[in-house]
């Protein structure tokens, strides 16, 4: 079977049988491209001519320039078209199997102070239509911890005002119910009544299903909500490189920091994996440790001889 073909197959299995999202899709299919392009500049177009000698020389042109942790998800990708492969007989041995990923050391996520984060989310302009959307945005991200794709994602049947909750669409396309404070159910509120501001200025076209709206009355997407992130980052905070995943983090933490069970927390933002939360007790603690060291008089003594 000819590598391109392969790649085709193991797309629409992704796609299809496995209902991966379409980011990761899209993900392992510029992986395998990658890789499919470089086996052709070696002589080899078909899956069963590519071995473990392959496979490393590609890594090896990659580690120049590509980090740990994408190379590690490169392998992955590789890894999990083979083992298709193998299911499917196309090949007898998965080479794949072989390769050992990089260690990739995770760093520690970044987060706001309670109160950087409060002036963050109350930096928009409640006198503007657009200023109570991104209030409500922003309350989104910080309040409940979603990842800025599920609040793009976000549709009116959605959001439950009467139960203050919302249906998100995780990775996987695992659904879950995230409960919403009362400032955000204020927001949403105030949003809502001005929502149809937003339909487009000349058509007067308006998205019936989309929640949050663009200028033109189209679904916002990722890209506008992290440059309105960016915006009032660096109006409430002075960090214009405020990320909405570091709204996430900080939501995480701060549940943390007030008692809240890691379970629960796990639960609220969609991790698979509990030691994927557990990150955010290193956090927890440092700064912990930070707060002990300015304010407790113990740790500014000198110590003894």
């Amino acid at each position: 079977m000819r590598i391109a073909a392969s790649i085709e197959g193991f797309t629409r299995h992704l796609e299809v049988e496995r209902r991966a999202s379409p980011n990761t899709v899209a993900a392992y299919r510029r992986d395998l491209d990658a890789l499919a392009a470089f086996a052709e500049e070696k002589g080899a177009s078909d899956v069963r001519t590519i071995d473990v000698y392959l496979l490393r020389g590609w890594l090896a042109t990659l580690a120049r320039t590509v980090a740990p942790a994408s190379t590690a998800r490169k392998i992955a990708a590789v890894r999990a078209w083979m083992r298709w492969l193998k299911r499917q007989k196309v090949i007898e041995k998965n080479p794949a199997a072989e390769i050992a990923s990089p260690k990739v050391r995770r760093p520690l996520p970044t987060f706001l102070s309670v109160d950087a984060a409060q002036e963050v989310v109350e930096s928009p302009d409640q006198s503007k239509a657009t200023g109570k959307r991104d209030r409500a945005i922003l309350e989104l991200l910080y309040g409940s911890g979603l990842r800025v794709s599920e609040l793009a994602a976000l549709s009116l049947g959605d959001v439950d005002l009467g139960g203050a909750s919302a249906r998100v669409r995780g990775k996987g396309n695992k659904e879950r119910l995230v409960p919403l404070g009362g400032k955000c159910m204020d927001a949403i509120h105030a949003y809502l009544t001005d929502r149809s501001v937003f339909a487009h200025p000349k058509t007067g076209a308006l998205d019936a299903r989309a929640f949050f709206l663009s200028a033109r009355g189209k679904r916002l997407g990722v890209r506008a909500v992290q440059a309105l992130v960016h915006k009032y980052g660096a109006l409430g905070a002075g960090r214009a490189d405020l990320h909405p995943h570091a709204l996430r983090h900080t939501c995480a933490t701060h549940l943390l920091d007030g008692g809240a069970d890691l379970r629960a927390i796990q639960e609220l933002l969609g991790h698979s994996s509990l030691s994927t939360t557990q990150r955010y007790t290193h956090v927890s603690t440092e700064h912990l440790m930070k707060v002990y060291d300015a304010a407790h008089p113990l740790a500014r003594l000198p110590l003894k001889k």
